[in-house]
């Protein structure tokens, strides 16, 4: 073609969540079984929706309302619910138009790192939820730029790390927290936040936290929302109802957005996010109508208990298993539904493998993990000899070397049979050479 028509960072959009799955279906028609440990879909491992939302959902849909658009930022009375539980914490104080909808987080974080200045960079975690990386790094054209998070201290934040990395970088306009965290499952005490709205605070940066897993904590008082904490620096909380009710297919997700009032160049960021999203008229009705039904509902409090209950059986069923095995270390997770196995220093090299009886599988696998990383090589070996898919922590625009395991199998043999298989396959993994 006569001009060059691909955008400059096309070549940091990755997403190893998924990128997998094409390797899992061709290991498929070879006759293997797999089990699906990439994606957090709690739907799709087995869990079952409470029947008193699916009657929310299903009376919502006999209605006409629901059929039509609404307002581009969304519905006026579920922002208007929405600002009044904020509102509600006691921390920074919004309006109903400080809450703006879009068709998913995902849809919110193109949005975000989409319209924002080429030059200004957001820091964001490593290891990295791979949506927020990729969106950030092809909006500006260069790599993620990363502050680490401390596996010796429970995953959390280095904030000499990520303060250092800020004041001698003038381009970085923000900081990105992933609180609960994705991937490790680390959960951030009120005091780690207040730090980290110090540092956006002393140095003139705004926030953005991505909350999507904060009503999956399994300690009531293990951490607070941004806005208890923000004060008066700009910020945004990204929400949503794809974990909590959950409802992933129904790709409905929210910012929150604080004290753009008194920044008038913040404000006018937020404003070309909701113009871009006017060009598209709105974001999906039906789920934007049911969020006051059912999180105004009396039962909604004690669904969230028994969801957190069950992650938290579920993160020690998995430390237990894990935490015995040579080779690896394990941090329980506090949050969320997904936990990080890191491997030792030096545990890893291009010599390991895994047994794998049929010669097509093996053949294949061999020709997949020549010059991947260590640990994608270890994913790899695993997915073709068990048909278990997990996702590589490098893959996480993170240098650490480990894989990504979700909380999510309903059915209990499975899922410790998952637990166990993949312990099992570390040892062999680690003395095959």
């Amino acid at each position: 073609m006569r001009r060059n028509i691909v955008h400059v960072g096309s070549g940091q959009l990755t997403y190893e969540i998924r990128e997998i799955v094409a390797v899992a279906n061709e290991l498929a028609e070879f006759g293997v079984n797999i089990t699906w440990e990439n994606i957090g879909d709690p739907v799709a491992k087995g869990e079952i929706i409470p029947s008193w939302i699916k009657e929310i959902i299903g009376d919502l849909v006999t209605q006409d309302t629901t059929y039509g658009y609404v307002a581009t930022r969304g519905v006026s009375a579920t922002q208007q619910f929405l600002a009044d539980c904020v509102n509600g914490r006691c921390g920074a104080q919004i309006t109903k138009d400080d809450i703006v909808f879009f068709n998913g987080l995902g849809d919110a974080v193109a949005k975000i790192f989409g319209f924002l200045k080429r030059e200004a960079r957001v820091i964001g975690p490593s290891p990295a939820y791979s949506t927020h990386s990729s969106a950030e790094a092809a909006h500006s054209g260069y790599n993620h730029l990363t502050y680490e998070l401390d596996p010796k201290n429970g995953w959390l934040p280095d904030l000499e790390d990520l303060e250092n990395k800020i004041k001698y970088n003038d381009a970085i306009a923000g900081i990105l927290i992933i609180n609960p965290d994705n991937p490790t499952g680390a959960v951030y005490p009120r005091e780690t936040l207040e730090k980290i709205v110090d540092i956006a605070r002393r140095h003139h940066i705004f926030i953005i936290c991505d909350e999507i897993y904060s009503h999956i904590v399994y300690e009531d008082d293990a951490t607070v929302h941004l806005s208890e904490v923000i004060g008066e620096v700009p910020g945004m909380a990204l929400r949503g109802i794809s974990k909590e009710y959950p409802w992933p297919g129904g790709r409905c997700g929210w910012i929150e957005v604080y004290n753009q009032n008194n920044y008038p160049m913040f404000k006018q960021y937020i404003q070309s996010i909701v113009n871009a999203k006017m060009l598209e008229v709105c974001s999906t009705s039906l789920p934007q109508y049911s969020i006051p039904l059912v999180m105004g509902h009396p039962n909604y409090k004690g669904h969230l208990k028994m969801r957190r209950d069950m992650f938290c059986a579920r993160a020690d069923e998995a430390h237990d298993i894990f935490n015995g095995v040579d080779g690896i270390s394990v941090i329980k997770p506090r949050g969320a539904f997904y936990m990080a196995v890191l491997f030792e220093d030096d545990a890893l090299n291009n010599e390991q493998s895994l047994a794998i009886g049929d010669d097509r599988v093996r053949h294949y696998i061999e020709k997949k993990v020549e010059g991947v990383e260590v640990d994608k090589r270890f994913v790899y070996y695993l997915l073709a000899a068990t048909g278990i898919c997990v996702v590589p922590l490098t893959g996480f625009c993170c240098n650490q070397k480990g894989f990504r395991i979700t909380l999510l199998e309903t059915d209990d043999t499975k899922r410790q049979w998952t637990f166990q298989t993949v312990a099992d396959s570390i040892q062999s993994y680690l003395h095959s050479h």
